[in-house]
């Protein structure tokens, strides 16, 4: 807090950059030792060291998981996205009530997305399992597993092994090193580098 708050008062009582700073409403404002002293929402700001960004080599040399990720991570946004309003739609309904839900979320999706991702090839697959993890948490086998039943998400992962696909993988960009090369591409395209 009092970090935050000590470089807008001394912007203030040295005159610094007033007129160059954006308007912003105040929000809020605390009482410290007597001082009424605003408090300020501020943008986020993500630090990223820049070893962490591609280089032109490493470009060339991912493309294909440039375009792979590019591709899947619009799905596993939506994922994310659908499962969270999901979670929170079966958080008030009967035993009955979620199996009807989670049907209903299931033929949507594939009315939604079915001939698209048909289209898909295997690496695509793989990048958007691991995307899938990444963004909801929580692997595809995890997911089928608790939405639906362990009987499904077992018969999904043996389909899923016979086309050299794991839905049991898991994203762990600290200790994979296919999955660091993953995180480093996502946030290249974050940051419009690629």
């Amino acid at each position: 807090m009092r970090y935050v708050v000590f470089p807008l008062l001394f912007m203030m009582f040295c005159g610094i950059a007033m007129a160059q700073a954006p308007t912003q409403k105040v929000r809020f404002a605390t009482v410290l030792e007597g001082d009424t002293i605003p408090m300020y929402q501020l943008h986020e700001v993500s630090i990223v060291s820049s070893h962490q960004f591609l280089s032109e080599k490493e470009k060339q040399k991912n493309k294909k998981l440039i375009r792979n990720v590019k591709k899947m991570m619009p799905y596993a946004i939506i994922a994310h996205q659908r499962l969270d309003n999901l979670e929170k739609q079966l958080a008030t309904m009967s035993r009955r009530e979620r199996k009807a839900a989670i049907n209903e979320a299931e033929d949507q999706l594939r009315a939604e997305f079915e001939e698209e991702l048909k289209k898909c090839t295997f690496s695509q697959g793989k990048v958007l399992i691991k995307l899938i993890d990444r963004e909801t948490g929580r692997t595809p086998y995890k997911l089928v597993g608790e939405l639906k039943s362990s009987f499904r998400a077992t018969f999904y992962q043996v389909f899923a092994r016979l086309f050299g696909l794991n839905l049991k993988a898991q994203y762990d960009p600290r200790n994979n090193k296919d999955d660091e090369l993953m995180e480093r591409v996502i946030l290249a395209i974050k940051y419009g580098q690629v």
